[in-house]
C-alpha cells in the first residue's frame, strides 16, 4: 500500500511539474489564443483575459482582471522577486484587427497549422508575443527561478483602436504595472543576404496623427458637372497630401540605425545617401531615391500620410453636399501635431476642405528609451550569444504601440526582437502566420533575456 501511495504521489508531482519548456508552452498557447475571437471592433478581449487567468490560476501565479468594461478587461499577473531591483514588465495586447475571410486560404480564427506555420489573425500581431511572455512566466514559476525583480505580465485591451486599455491601466492601476522598464511588441530579427542577423530593438516610435478631411459643396444633379463638387475637392486634397514631400528629419535613433546597417553589404547602397539626408538642399531628392529602394527605411525619414477611409453621397446621380476622408498620419517624434497640421493645410490650400481631429485620445510624444539600461544591455548580451556575428541596433518604429503611455510616465519601453522576419510581414494582412520554429526560438530568446536581467545573481 505504501509503495502504491508513493507511486501516486510521484505521478501527481510529475503532472504538476511537466517537463515542458517555454518553447513548448508557447507553441501550445498560441493556437488557443488565436481561436479566441478578440477582433477589434468590438474587442471582447475579456475572452483572452479569462484564458490567461485560467492558466495563471492553474499554475498558482497571482493574477487579476482589471478594467471599466466587463467585455474589455485587462490581465495582470506578477511573479514576486526579492525586491532587490525594480520590476520588469512584459506587455502584449489581446485584441486583433478584423480579417476578411474571403481573402484568406484558411479560417483566420482556426489556428490552422500548415507546412510548419501557425495561421491566424494575431499570429504576428500580437498574440505570438503574448504566448511567449505567458510561457516564460509559467516556465520561471515552475522552475522556481530566484528573481531579484518582480516579473509583471500585462495583456491590455484596445491597442488596435485607441489604446484605451493601456491608458486605463496608467490612469487607474499604475501601481500594479509600475516597473523600471518593459518589453513590448513590434520589432524583428532582420535577416540579411550576408548572413548577419540584425536585431532591431525598438526604442522609439512614430506618433499616430489621424485626422479627417471634410470637403463642402452644394448638392446637385449628377448630369451637370460642378466645380464645387465636394468629392472632386476631396480627391484633389488627398492627392496633394499624398504627393507632397514631407520634411526629412533624422534623430539620434535613426542616425544610429542607418549608420550601423549601411556598413553591411546588403545596405552598403545606403551609405552615400546619409550625408545628403543631413543637407536640406539634397534631403528630399535623397529620400525619394531611398523610397524606390526600400520603403521601410524611407518611412523612418519623414512624417507619412495614408488615405484609408472614404464617405460620400447617397445616390449615384446626386452630387452630395459634403465628402469625408479619414487619413492615417504617422509623424516623427520630433514634430508636434500643430506644426504637422499647419503644414497639411498649407499643402491642401483649399478653403472648401477642412481638417479635423477624429476626437480620440492622442498618444504623447516621448523621448527614445535608453541604450544603456540594464535591459538593453541584457538584450545585447543574449542576442550576441545567440549569434556572435549579430548586429544589435536601436530602431525607430514606423507604426506605434501603446508603450508610448508608459514612456510618458518615465518607463523605458523596448520592442523586443525575438522573432525572425520570415519574408514579407503579414500583420494586418491576409494569411497572417508564424512558423512554429520561429515561435519556439523566440520564446527561448525571451526567456534568456528575462533571466539575464531579472534572475538573482
Amino acid at each position: 500500500m505504501r509503495l502504491f501511495s508513493a507511486a501516486l504521489i510521484f505521478a501527481a508531482l510529475a503532472c504538476a511539474q511537466p517537463s515542458e519548456t517555454a518553447a513548448d508552452l508557447a507553441a501550445r498557447y498560441l493556437p488557443d489564443l488565436i481561436r479566441l475571437d478578440s477582433t477589434n471592433p468590438p474587442g471582447n478581449e475579456s475572452r483572452v483575459a479569462r484564458y490567461l487567468k485560467q492558466v495563471a490560476d492553474r499554475e498558482g501565479i497571482p493574477a487579476e482582471l482589471l478594467g471599466d468594461h466587463p467585455d474589455r478587461l485587462n490581465f495582470v499577473a506578477r511573479l514576486r522577486g526579492s525586491g532587490k531591483l525594480r520590476p520588469l514588465l512584459l506587455i502584449a495586447h489581446s485584441d486583433v484587427v478584423p480579417a476578411d475571410r474571403t481573402q484568406w486560404t484558411v479560417d483566420p480564427l482556426a489556428a490552422v497549422i500548415k507546412d510548419g506555420y501557425i495561421y491566424g489573425r494575431g499570429a504576428e500581431d500580437d498574440k505570438q508575443l503574448l504566448a511567449a511572455e505567458l510561457a516564460v512566466m509559467v516556465d520561471l514559476h515552475r522552475r522556481r527561478v530566484p528573481l531579484d525583480r518582480d516579473i509583471i505580465l500585462l495583456s491590455e485591451s484596445d491597442e488596435e483602436a485607441g489604446s484605451l486599455g493601456a491608458l486605463w491601466m496608467v490612469e487607474h492601476a499604475w501601481a500594479k504595472i509600475d516597473a523600471e522598464f518593459a518589453l513590448n511588441e513590434y520589432s524583428y530579427i532582420l535577416p540579411t543576404a550576408s548572413g548577419v542577423p540584425v536585431f532591431q530593438i525598438q526604442t522609439a516610435e512614430k506618433v499616430p496623427t489621424r485626422f479627417k478631411l471634410i470637403a463642402h459643396g452644394t448638392a446637385g444633379h449628377g448630369s451637370l458637372p460642378r466645380e464645387d463638387n465636394p468629392v472632386l475637392h476631396l480627391a484633389r486634397a488627398i492627392a496633394r497630401l499624398s504627393d507632397a514631400e514631407q520634411p526629412v528629419k533624422l534623430n539620434a535613433t535613426t542616425r544610429a540605425y542607418f549608420g550601423a546597417i549601411s556598413k553591411l553589404p546588403d545596405y552598403a547602397w545606403l551609405a552615400p545617401y546619409l550625408p545628403r539626408l543631413e543637407d536640406p538642399a539634397t534631403a528630399n531628392a535623397a529620400a525619394a531615391e531611398i523610397r524606390k529602394r526600400n520603403p521601410e527605411i524611407h518611412a523612418m525619414l519623414r512624417t507619412t500620410v495614408s488615405a484609408t477611409m472614404l464617405t460620400a453621397g447617397t445616390k449615384i446621380n446626386v452630387i452630395p453636399n459634403s465628402a469625408e476622408a479619414q487619413l492615417d498620419g504617422r509623424r516623427l517624434p520630433t514634430e508636434t501635431h500643430e506644426e504637422v497640421f499647419a503644414r497639411f493645410r498649407q499643402i491642401i490650400d483649399d478653403p472648401t476642405v477642412s481638417l479635423e481631429l477624429p476626437g480620440n485620445v492622442e498618444q504623447p510624444n516621448t523621448e527614445p528609451s535608453s541604450l544603456t539600461s540594464p535591459l538593453y544591455q541584457a538584450m545585447e548580451k543574449v542576442f550576441r550569444q545567440a549569434a556572435p556575428n549579430a548586429l544589435v541596433v536601436p530602431f525607430l518604429m514606423r507604426g506605434t504601440t501603446d508603450g508610448a503611455y508608459l514612456r510618458a510616465k518615465g518607463m523605458a519601453v523596448y520592442g523586443v526582437p525575438i522573432f525572425r522576419m520570415d519574408g514579407e510581414l503579414r500583420m494586418h494582412g491576409n494569411d497572417e502566420r508564424i512558423s512554429v520554429e520561429n515561435l519556439r526560438a523566440g520564446a527561448g530568446l525571451l526567456g534568456k533575456i528575462v533571466v539575464e536581467v531579472a534572475a538573482g545573481k
